[in-house]
């Protein structure tokens, strides 16, 4: 079994998270593609943790993808 699940997600500018399980479903809500990250998250996370916790990982790896890229 995998060790992590990937999710697509996006920053948007007021800095909230969207979570999505794929780009289709994304695109279909109205989402940029070309704006997608796809995230890996532990699968213990993954599994146990709250939608919260989930986001608050997503926001921290996309703030340091984006720190390291300045």
């Amino acid at each position: 079994m995998d060790e992590v699940t990937s999710l697509c997600a996006i920053r948007y500018p007021d800095g909230s998270v969207g979570l999505y399980v794929d780009e289709e479903y994304a695109i279909e809500r109205g989402v940029d593609p070309a704006k997608l990250v796809k995230v890996e998250i532990p699968r213990e996370l993954y599994v146990s943790g709250s939608v919260q916790q989930i986001r608050e990982y997503v926001a921290t790896y996309l703030e340091s993808r984006a720190n390291s890229s300045a």
